[in-house]
């Protein structure tokens, strides 16, 4: 594989502090291009749209292209099916309430404790309107989620499945395309919480055919800024809440209110700077993905290679990881099955609490997560948030050998010093 993770590493100013950042899913570093980006947006074209002068005319066209970005990250039929907001969250609230007013009393909502919060908060608020919330459990030897159960759950009063592309505390990835037809055969519609699942995999929305998906640039070496994919049809059937003089068709009346122009055009930058990574090293995966051109295309490389290098690093993770005296890690840890997660990690270690653990990494410059990083009902499921949670370890492609091999050599002698 020639994939050069030096060259990949010069593109980011914060990788030369010689800090190592294994904090990735709670958000990544990011590049020059998206920083340039954001400035260049400053100096050159700083306004607010639709104006009759060349710096608002300049921010329509870059917002337009950033639309045009994430559908090719995402391969939407069109650019008017993306929305932009401050993140992930907030637009999950605001769909859910636009979606909430379809619904009558005893309508269902499925939800997973698989799930960041932001998946299930939103549609636990529609109990408001008399929904009701039904939960998919897990298999907790593993945590994966418990599809007989998810199937047990369906039934013609379910309206909404809300589901993740993967978890963003224990890595686990859902088979979202046999989720998906099964939710529609009982007429729901479902909402896909992509946000720990795109910057590690090729998304491709048409395929999975799901009908909402929502994911955040930050995972993915941009700024901070949430994004929206809806179905055109479904986005121009909602009513949005929105102010009156905002236009009445998707994607504005979901984006109301003046945007966060400078992180746009940083998200886009971010965008292209992902196809760039496609061109250089994307060129072993394109037969893959045959049915796309220009920059789709090197998205879909990109991410192809992305995740082939993530995979090598993380089995190196993993293999020694699991012989860590006095540890437990919650996830997929049979490295046959590394197709099904990313490359992200929860664990324990006897003795010490995860915060403690964290904050001994950090001493040595070694960033990871500790607590529940949101994913509240699956730290209640597994009986840890009353402990502190777990610590987090996630991977990023600009993350080394070398990095993984300090990280397992201070865990090691960390776990097995006296306390």
């Amino acid at each position: 594989m020639n994939y050069d993770v030096n060259e990949i590493r010069s593109h980011f100013p914060a990788l030369q502090s010689g800090a190592i950042f294994f904090d990735g899913p709670g958000g990544t570093q990011v590049s020059q291009q998206v920083i340039d980006a954001v400035a260049n947006y400053y100096k050159t074209m700083n306004a607010n749209t639709h104006g009759a002068f060349a710096t608002a005319q300049k921010s329509d066209a870059m917002i337009a292209e950033a639309h045009a970005a994430f559908a090719d990250f995402l391969n939407a039929r069109s650019p008017d099916e993306i929305v932009f907001g401050p993140n992930m969250t907030t637009l999950t609230f605001n769909i859910s309430r636009a979606l909430g007013r379809w619904l009558n009393p005893g309508d269902e909502i499925i939800v997973t404790h698989l799930d960041h919060d932001a998946d299930i908060s939103p549609w636990l608020a529609l109990e408001e309107r008399g929904a009701i919330i039904r939960w998919v459990d897990i298999h907790q030897d593993d945590c994966t989620l418990d599809l007989a159960d998810y199937e047990r759950q369906l039934s013609t009063k379910t309206k909404i499945v809300a589901v993740g592309g993967a978890s963003n505390a224990v890595g686990s990835m859902n088979d979202l395309k046999t989720i998906i037809s099964l939710a529609h055969m009982a007429g729901a519609v479902v909402f896909v919480d992509a946000v720990h699942l795109a910057p590690h995999s090729p998304i491709d929305v048409q395929d999975l055919d799901c009908d909402l998906l929502a994911c955040s640039v930050y995972k993915y070496y941009g700024p901070h800024l949430g994004v929206l994919y809806g179905k055109y049809d479904l986005l121009d059937r909602l009513q949005a809440y929105k102010v009156r003089p905002a236009e009445n068709t998707p994607p504005h009346k979901f984006e109301t209110g003046t945007q966060n122009h400078e992180g746009i055009a940083g998200a886009l930058a971010a965008v292209n700077y992902l196809a760039s990574v496609g061109e250089k090293y994307g060129a072993p995966y394109a037969a893959q993905f045959k049915q796309f051109s220009g920059r789709r295309l090197h998205l879909k490389t990109a991410l192809a290679a992305i995740k082939e290098y993530e995979k090598k690093l993380f089995v190196r993770l993993m293999t020694s990881l699991r012989e860590i005296p006095g540890i437990c890690i919650y996830g997929i840890t049979d490295l046959a099955r590394f197709d099904y997660r990313t490359p992200t990690v929860a664990f324990t270690l006897d003795g010490k609490t995860p915060r403690e653990v964290a904050e001994h990494l950090g001493q040595q410059n070694i960033y990871v997560w500790d607590g529940n990083y949101y994913a509240l009902a699956l730290m209640d499921r597994l009986g840890l948030e009353g402990q502190g949670g777990a610590v987090r370890v996630g991977l990023a492609h600009y993350n080394t050998v070398e990095e993984v091999d300090r990280l397992l050599r201070l865990l090691t002698e960390y776990a097995t010093r006296s306390t």
